[in-house]
């Protein structure tokens, strides 16, 4: 009987020693997701702050196309009549693909 309460007790601490190890994992998988959440968070707010800044530059690069200056009135004039002409041609060729 001595030898069955050894297989026993040996069992019995393998099985503790598995729980204790399924718990450990468990705490570190929930670690895990919540590290990939937050990075995931993070990607979100630098792909807004991407989009943003993309903008931004986008609103900077067309007002520095319309500046005006005392010496450049002509040429800003003739630069908006040219994206006036542009876009009439955008909407001629999309009202004839309709």
């Amino acid at each position: 009987m001595d030898s069955n309460e050894t297989v026993i007790t040996s069992f019995e601490t393998r099985v503790r020693q598995l729980i204790l190890r399924f718990q450990d994992l468990k705490k570190e998988n929930q670690e895990l997701y919540a590290m990939v959440w937050k990075a995931e968070q993070e990607l979100k707010d630098l792909q807004a702050k991407l989009t943003q800044k993309d903008n931004d530059y986008n609103a900077l690069k067309m007002a520095k196309m319309m500046t005006i200056t005392d010496g450049d009135l002509e040429a800003a004039k003739a630069r908006v009549q040219k994206m006036i002409r542009e876009v009439n041609k955008c909407i001629a060729i999309m009202s004839d693909e309709q």
